[in-house]
């Protein structure tokens, strides 16, 4: 079970999380709880330490943040314990939950959980703090972004769990952001390529690493509400509770051909006009992007009618717009381009579902309906289950309607 920071944010939803974790120790459960700090506290923590100094150690700076998943778990289990539930915290480095030298944005190595086990044993709950671990110079690590998702899917599949339940502030997985389009629903399952897809491109409800760690390990993740009522009905259903289960497509019995519509705003677009066309140029644009840290997106390149040059159009979040074209201006001598283009303000709109791959005239449907609108689209990427459309960013709650009503989506 993992708990997100507004699921902890006082004592009193700490008291109400441990009312969920005692509602499956009462069923008989063995349970690992992973909890993050308290909503908020990261930020401030993080604040301190750069008022501390703007160029402070990183390994003290994993010191201090990660103080706030270590205060939650102690309070959790003090909650626990005056409910007569057996439980004890763990810290990343008391598991041992092991990661690399990267302070700051740790990946995790390894997990011993026998010890934890041993506990399960004496009918123990273990309250984990997430977030964080111990790297090999014997320090705290910390995981960097979704660190506390990630360490919660980790340990279900090192401790060989039957399930890992992402308790947040939502019921389950959408077919598309409830705020943008009201006829949105709740869906049973989702494949977990589907899910890494929706991640990635906009839908906050877990972070992309955890997905990506739960489709290598084949850890099924039930996404469930914090905030409902822990004792209301078919709550402890374990085998069908309230949410969407993110699991193996095998387990899906009726493939929709679309499962979802994502976006993501604040996209920007580089052109670059009349780049020479020869081996090597595509690395010498984007090799020095992705030094600079600068993540690249939705790549279209038109090769001339002479063959001898070629324009290159990429898209990057438009809070690296200005970076990536102070990069680009420095390769100019070596990728040869002759004029550079920008534009922000655009969003990627993504149509996902693991059943194009058996269909045909998706992709066509989705290009039907926005010339309807109409809205010009800007570029176009593919995948076996994904299609990627770049537009203006005034048009994106009006498309991502039409969208997942043209897909059938509103239809219960």
């Amino acid at each position: 079970m993992k708990f997100g920071g507004t699921s902890v944010a006082d004592i009193d939803r700490i008291r109400n999380v441990a009312r969920h974790v005692k509602r499956e120790v009462d069923a008989g459960h063995e349970v690992a709880v992973v909890v993050s700090a308290m909503a908020g506290k990261t930020n401030e923590l993080v604040a301190w330490c750069r008022e501390a100094s703007a160029m402070h150690d990183a390994r003290e700076y994993d010191t201090i943040v990660a103080s706030g998943e270590q205060v939650t778990a102690g309070l959790l289990a003090i909650v626990l314990q005056s409910m007569d539930v057996n439980a004890r915290s763990w810290l990343g480095w008391q598991i041992p939950l092991k990661t690399d030298s990267a302070h700051g944005a740790a990946r995790i190595t390894d997990i011993d959980g026998s010890d934890i086990v041993r506990r399960f044993g004496e009918g123990q709950v273990a309250v984990v703090a997430g977030f964080q671990g111990i790297a090999p110079d014997n320090r705290i690590a910390t995981l960097g972004r979704g660190g506390s998702d990630t360490s919660a899917v980790a340990l279900a599949a090192a401790l060989n769990a039957d399930r890992c339940d992402i308790y947040t502030d939502v019921d389950g997985v959408y077919t598309t952001d409830p705020r943008i389009a009201p006829k949105a629903r709740r869906m049973n399952k989702i494949a977990f390529e589907e899910m890494l897809e929706m991640a990635s491109l906009g839908a906050k409800v877990l972070q992309v690493r955890s997905v990506e760690l739960a489709m290598v390990h084949k850890v099924r993740t039930f996404v469930r509400s914090s905030f409902d009522d822990p004792d209301a009905p078919g709550m402890d259903d374990f085998d069908n509770p309230p949410g969407t289960l993110i699991c193996d497509e095998d387990e899906i019995m009726e493939q929709e051909v679309v499962t979802g519509i994502a976006y993501s705003k604040d996209e920007a677009q580089i052109s670059l006009r009349r780049v020479a066309d020869r081996p090597g140029v595509a690395a010498a644009i984007f090799g020095p992007l992705a030094d600079a840290g600068v993540n690249v997106d939705m790549i279209v390149q038109n090769i001339s009618e002479s063959g001898q040059s070629t324009d290159m159009t990429f898209t990057v979040p438009a809070g690296d717009l200005a970076k990536a074209v102070d990069v680009l201006e420095k390769t100019r001598n070596e990728t040869g381009f002759d004029a550079i283009q920008s534009e922000a303000g655009l969003t990627k709109v993504s149509v996902i579902g693991i059943g194009m791959r058996s269909h045909t005239g998706v992709a066509a449907t989705a290009f039907k309906e926005l010339a309807q609108i109409p809205v010009n689209i800007r570029a176009i990427t593919t995948s076996e289950i994904k299609i990627s459309i770049l537009i203006d960013s005034d048009f994106t709650e009006l498309a991502v309607r039409r969208l997942h009503s043209r897909y059938g989506l509103d239809k219960v």
